[in-house]
This record gives structure tokens, sequence and C-alpha cells, in this order.
């Protein structure tokens, strides 16, 4: 059921405030109004489009206390948005034409793989972090436009071997995951 246009307004600040990294087509779903609708809201309430939120919300994040170590940021496929050595960190990437098979605009595995590979060696608290070895799946197709959101999780330590799981969702839908053994120094 639609909801009024001030009430509307209300919910659609508080769901960005949680959740910055929804679309307008999500959006204009979960109110059940057009893209337009929702983005004729967001300009009213000075709300930025998705790419600017995400940027706003990388540099609040983003502080120098979580400096990387094993790689500089340019390294990192992807952007970081979030990062807490030895825990967890998080990437977006944004699939671009270069990220694709030019006829059918299905992302090329290995973008997929070096989004969740660097980010489990950025999350590592050590100046030398490699993979030496690495279980992954690839659970859906994904296509060009998508934004794929990487999730680093340090599951496990031994003596120089860090376990990473790293779960990449598109619209919070699983697409990858992958177990990373990381050797450091």
């Amino acid at each position: 059921m639609r909801k009024p246009k001030a009430e509307r307004q209300l919910l659609l600040t508080e769901t960005i405030n949680e959740k910055p990294f929804i679309t307008d087509e999500e959006l204009a779903k979960q109110f059940e109004v057009s893209i337009q609708t929702i983005r004729l809201d967001r300009m009213e309430l000075n709300i930025p489009e998705l790419r600017k939120r995400i940027k706003s919300v990388a540099t609040y994040k983003w502080n120098e206390k979580n400096d990387l170590k094993a790689l500089t940021i340019e390294e990192v496929i992807g952007e970081i948005i979030d990062l807490e050595l030895d825990k967890r960190a998080l990437s977006i990437l944004l699939l671009r034409p270069e990220h694709v098979f030019s006829r059918n605009k299905i992302a090329r595995g290995h973008h997929l793989f070096a989004q969740a590979n660097s980010l489990a060696v950025a999350v590592i608290n050590d100046e030398l972090a490699l993979t030496a070895k690495s279980e992954i799946k690839f659970i859906r197709q994904v296509k060009e436009g998508e934004q794929v959101v990487a999730k680093a999780t340090v599951v496990g330590n031994e003596e120089a071997l860090t376990l990473v799981r790293v779960d990449s969702y598109v619209n919070n839908e699983l697409v990858f995951t992958g177990l990373f053994h990381i050797v450091r120094k």
C-alpha cells in the first residue's frame, strides 16, 4: 500500500541512512512508486545519488588508523569503504564495460576473484601477505552495471597463516564466495 508523500520521504531518509548503498530501483520497489518519484524525493530531501553516497560513506569511515599494510590502496580491486585490520573489510566494485565480455555483458570471473583476493590480503595487518591457497565458488553470473559488494572476514589464525572468508553480493544476493589462506611475514 502506498504511503503519503511526507511519510514516504521520512521512511526513505531512514532507509538510506541504514543502507546507504541501496539503489533507486530497490527503493522504488520497496515503496511501490516509480524510480522517478524516488529521484524527485531524494532531490527534495537533498539526498545525493548512489555514487555520491558511496564516496561520502567511504570518506567518513576511512581513517588513518586503518591504513593498509600489505597493499597500497591502488592495488586493491574495487573501492574499500570499511576496514578493521585483522578483522573485517568491505569493498565495492561497479562492473563497467572493461570488466565484462563484450558479447553477453557477463563479468569476467577474474575480476570478481581479484576483488575478493585483494580484499582478503588488504585486511591483513602485516607488511607482507600473500595468498597461498584459495577455495572459491561462483554462485551466479554478474552483469555489466551491477555493483558487487565484497565482505571479508578473518575466520582463523595459525602461526603464519590467516584464513579470510570473502562473500560477494549483488543487491544482497550472494554471487561469489571464497576462503583465502593468506601467508603473513
